[in-house]
């Protein structure tokens, strides 16, 4: 079968011990239930098209850690979409190589992701075809989505106005100017717009997206798979908790990048 790898049998034996668990309990509540119960429970696959954004200099785990998880939903076709299928290559070396150009994107998707970054994100921002590609199908997908700064570009084509959503702590204060309301929390939805924070909360991200798009049973089969089961050595990963020496240090090297995403969004007439 193509695509069948051994991540996909993993995922099917997986998800048919979930079933046949499911399957069992309801067989000893009803006698006459039959084998038809046994089979994969009801919308556990899916169509789904989903549409990830890549651009050079974006932030490689604000991609992977959502891929990871989309990837794991059976039916589901996740394109890694570009200006071009040129090779990009991340803020941290990793190079990645699109599967799809903006103009060979499906026009209706399920879900529309953008990853964060730096420099590589000012540019993506800046960028009027980034910017058409993400209004346009933003207009019509049934998700918008971000992670990290990603949050910017859906802002930068005007598709936060009104909407509560998050970033990376580093940017939340500018998110007003993009006619949104910033909220500092790991995963903010509001109706169809799904934003998370800064890279690593991409994980959070999506497992709440695998919940939202199959079911919190599906999710969680997920997250032991790929035992998602944090116990950082330190506590230093929020602004709330990390220690005020590391903020001070952490804080002075981001201290330009809010004047540089504004002057960015006054460049291309942003929604502010």
């Amino acid at each position: 079968m193509e695509g069948f790898d051994r991540r996909t049998a993993l995922m099917m034996g997986l998800f048919g011990a979930l079933a046949a668990s499911r399957a069992s309990a309801q067989t000893a509540a009803d006698p006459h239930a039959g084998h038809a119960m046994a089979a994969m429970p009801p919308g556990w696959v899916k169509p789904d098209q989903i549409a990830m954004l890549c651009y050079p200099g974006m932030t490689i785990l604000d991609l992977i850690g959502p891929q990871y998880m989309f990837a794991a939903l059976m039916g589901a076709t996740v394109h890694l979409v570009g200006k071009t299928r040129d090779p990009m290559t991340s803020d941290t070396g990793v190079t990645i190589l699109p599967t799809a150009t903006f103009a060979e994107c499906p026009k209706d998707l399920t879900v529309l992701f953008a990853p964060g970054g730096t420099s590589g994100t000012l540019a993506a921002m800046r960028d009027d075809a980034t910017r058409a590609f993400i209004a346009d199908r933003g207009a019509r997908a049934r998700y918008v989505t971000s992670v990290c700064t990603g949050a910017l570009i859906l802002g930068a084509a005007g598709l936060l106005k009104g909407y509560r959503a998050t970033t990376h702590w580093a940017a939340l204060e500018t998110l007003t100017d993009c006619g949104a309301t910033p909220v500092s929390e790991r995963v903010v939805r509001d109706r169809n717009r799904i934003t998370g924070a800064g890279v690593t909360a991409g994980l959070d991200f999506g497992l709440a997206m695998v919940a939202e798009l199959r079911d919190p049973v599906y999710a969680q089969g997920v997250q032991l798979g790929c035992e998602y089961d944090p116990q950082p050595p330190f506590h230093a990963g929020s602004t709330r908790t990390a220690p005020p020496e590391v903020q001070a240090i952490m804080k002075s090297m981001y201290t330009a990048f809010p004047g540089q995403v504004r002057a960015a969004l006054a460049a291309v007439k942003g929604p502010s």
